[in-house]
């Protein structure tokens, strides 16, 4: 049996329409039993609604069909996973949960990483490809997770900080200039319900720095954090990790700070982190993709606001190359601080594979205190941290997608 949930609010609004007049009839002449089919009606209802439906199946697939974005994705999966129950299920009560997706949220990243978009797709048929999948049983991916813990500053002296509820993420976990535009797109959603939106809220946000430092954590792995080498096309340990101290730590300031899991793009052409895919590897990691501005030579000696404004057209090309199959990774800097595609010079992207990060917001910084975990945004208490670590499911447990 299927539970089935959609969100009416994702995307252009017509979710009710093509579950109704596409995904039914489709699961009805395939004869897939229905066990509850649910319209999410406020945040978090999806969420309370799958693991409703996971407590109470004793035995049996676990088969959940999501039509909306990955932000319902999310609170299916974030809250089944941190849920005590789900954890503690006996070995003859099956932990695994297969989730069927159809694309119907704004910018639907997971579905769109996973069922590659090609320019001749009929766009009905596209959105059906998980239903067929399922139905097929052809495939199935074991999704890595991201665990996210927000600590809060000691209570007083002596004292430990305090950590709050984790968020497990599929897609993104990010803060900088990502955690800002999907913060302030929230505001445009009802004037520009299209991917269009990111754009505008980009544009207002282009010209500002993120204070705060950065750590990064090897994987279980390889014991070390890696770093993209464009000249040799392969990751290479981090000058700065090795066996006796793999850790890295990255000074800002930051244009951007963004993680992934299990996805190469955040849209459809939007290839942010294009390694995911180009090179694949088992196990538990997060692909990291870094822009720090004082890393273009050429800034030094300007006012903060002309070095601002000179670096936001940098970055708007850099922006601009991600949608060219994410050729932002082999962008550099020339002697004259210039974007170009060749040369030696210094990489304007650092590109890094590895089991987690640490982030700590400079504590006058408000903006570096928000966020991002699969389009929720949140904010990271002033003196507070954040560390999110990836985390691989076993064959026994976890989320796993028809593809």
């Amino acid at each position: 049996m299927a539970l089935v949930i959609y969100n009416p609010a994702g995307g252009d609004g017509t979710t009710k329409q093509f579950i109704e007049d596409r995904v039914l009839p489709l699961l009805k002449t395939n004869d897939v039993p229905i066990a509850k089919i649910v319209e999410t009606e406020y945040v978090g209802h999806a969420g309370v609604v799958a693991f409703e439906f996971v407590d109470s199946t004793i035995s049996g697939p676990l088969d959940i069909i999501i039509a909306s974005g990955d932000g319902t994705i999310h609170e299916i999966i974030s809250t089944i996973a941190l849920a005590p129950s789900y954890k503690n299920r006996s070995p003859s009560s099956p932990a695994q949960v297969n989730l069927v997706l159809v694309p119907c949220g704004t910018a639907n990243a997971l579905y769109s990483s996973l069922f590659l978009p090609k320019p001749d797709d009929d766009p009905v048929q596209y959105k059906l490809q998980g239903i067929h999948a399922f139905i097929k049983k052809t495939k199935r991916v074991l999704l890595t997770l991201a665990i996210t813990d927000i600590l809060t500053p000691p209570k007083g002296k002596g004292s430990a900080p305090v950590r709050e509820k984790p968020t497990v993420s599929a897609v993104v976990t990010s803060t900088a200039l990502h955690a800002s535009i999907l913060h302030d797109s929230e505001v445009l959603r009802a004037e520009i319900p299209s991917i269009e939106r990111f754009k505008v809220a980009a544009h207002q946000n282009i010209t500002r720095w993120y204070s705060g430092c950065a750590k990064l954590f090897p994987s279980k792995s390889t014991g070390v954090v890696e770093i993209w080498n464009p000249f040799d096309k392969e990751f290479v340990p981090h000058a700065e990790s090795d066996e006796d101290d793999p850790y890295v730590d990255i000074d800002g300031p930051f244009a951007y700070f963004l993680s992934t899991v299990n996805v190469d793009r955040l849209e459809p052409a939007f290839q942010i982190t294009p390694l995911v895919t180009a090179e694949p590897r088992t196990g538990a990691f997060l692909d990291i993709v870094v822009i720090r501005p004082y890393r273009d030579v050429s800034l030094g000696g300007l006012e903060a606001e002309e070095e601002r404004k000179r670096f936001a057209e940098k970055l708007g090309e850099v922006l601009r190359a991600v949608y060219q199959s994410g050729n932002h990774i082999n962008l550099r800097y020339d002697s004259a601080g210039k974007v170009v595609s060749e040369g030696e010079g210094e990489l304007v992207v650092e590109y890094f594979r590895c089991g987690g990060w640490e982030w700590i917001p400079d504590i006058e910084d408000e903006k570096a205190h928000l966020l991002c975990n699969d389009g929720h945004i949140s904010t990271i208490p002033k003196g507070g941290k954040v560390k999110t670590m990836a985390a691989a499911a076993s064959g026994e447990s976890g989320f796993i997608v028809y593809v």
